[in-house]
């Protein structure tokens, strides 16, 4: 027997045996379901603990004045148009886009993009990439600003995968982003903006 041989028999001997589950095996809980209402408190509360910067906006005008004060006068880096909710491709002319050359896109400023859903039980946004919608303008401008709409909201993780199972099968990447980006592993000392955006700004529309 050769080495490599040798290797893979003790793989196999090591190999924990096929299980079948007991037939009076407890059902997995269920994920909880609450009202959108609910879903955005929640959401407000675990996304401001973590440094997200949030608002919460009564119509569709407010959140366009919002985003168009939060873009003004910066270099922007922008989902495609179509992708924005809320009218908000009328104020992305002139913007950089995830199909522009990538020094325009390392040039911007602020990312701005919607999600596809928003977790009030950890303050999480969660991305599903698709054409459109590329993953570097959440994550490569220094300030990301993340439009969500109440239909987005899903209060638990286990309520997006069960809502979401079809698009995160044909999905090339699913990303979870959970406030500014941070590290402690220069000396120990806690620092924003190194592997992603700095500042984080949501703004929950009506």
């Amino acid at each position: 027997m050769d080495a490599r041989e040798a290797i893979l028999t003790r793989v196999r001997a090591a190999r924990p045996a096929t299980t079948v589950p007991r037939a009076d095996a407890p059902a997995p809980t269920p994920f909880t379901r609450e009202p959108a209402a609910t879903c955005i408190t929640r959401f407000l509360e675990e996304a401001s603990a973590i440094g997200v910067e949030c608002f919460h906006d009564a119509s569709a005008e407010a959140v366009r004045e919002r985003v168009r004060a939060l873009l003004e006068g910066r270099r922007v880096l922008t989902w495609n148009p179509d992708q924005l909710p809320y009218g908000l491709a009328a104020l992305v002319s002139g913007a950089t886009f995830g199909d522009s050359p990538r020094d325009e896109q390392a040039a911007a400023d602020v990312g701005l993009t919607g999600c596809d859903a928003a977790l009030a039980e950890t303050g999480s946004l969660a991305m599903i990439s698709a054409p459109g919608r590329s993953r570097a303008v959440s994550l490569l401008p220094p300030h990301h600003v993340a439009v969500v709409r109440p239909e987005d909201l899903r209060y638990s993780m286990g309520e997006f995968f069960a809502d979401f199972r079809e698009p995160l099968a044909q999905a090339a990447s699913c990303t979870f982003i959970t406030g500014p980006s941070r590290t402690a592993d220069i000396e120990l000392t806690l620092t924003l903006g190194i592997h992603g955006p700095g500042r984080v700004t949501v703004v929950i529309g009506p």
